[in-house]
């Protein structure tokens, strides 16, 4: 009986010390992927308010100037505002295939 404890004893600490150190593990691996999503998200967020910047301030400039050619500010102006609601309608039929692709492009890169 004595060598049975003697024996079951120190495999129970194994085990013990195996589930510890997997769970530190699973753990670190976690911290590692969300710290990789998080810089990601945040690094893109930042590129897009800056490009979303330029964007606005090109609009403006196209809108004037086509007012200028068409000879009223507000027809530039107007003429901006209905090929940006033509780019929504199109943007409206094709968000299953975009939610789809960044779905799929958070998933690969939180699996990898």
């Amino acid at each position: 009986m004595a060598t049975k404890e003697n024996f079951i004893e120190p495999l129970l600490e194994r085990a013990e010390q195996f589930s510890k150190t997997s769970f530190e593990l699973f753990k670190l691996k976690s911290i590692e992927k969300t710290a990789d999503v998080t810089s990601t998200l945040t690094s893109r967020l930042l590129s897009v308010i800056v490009f979303s910047l330029f964007t606005l301030t090109l609009n403006i400039a196209i809108a004037l100037w086509l007012g200028d050619l068409l000879g009223k500010n507000y027809y530039g102006f107007l003429a901006v505002a209905v090929f940006y609601g033509l780019i929504g309608i199109i943007l409206f039929f094709i968000h299953p295939l975009i939610k789809t692709r960044v779905n799929n492009s958070i998933i690969k890169q939180m699996l990898s």
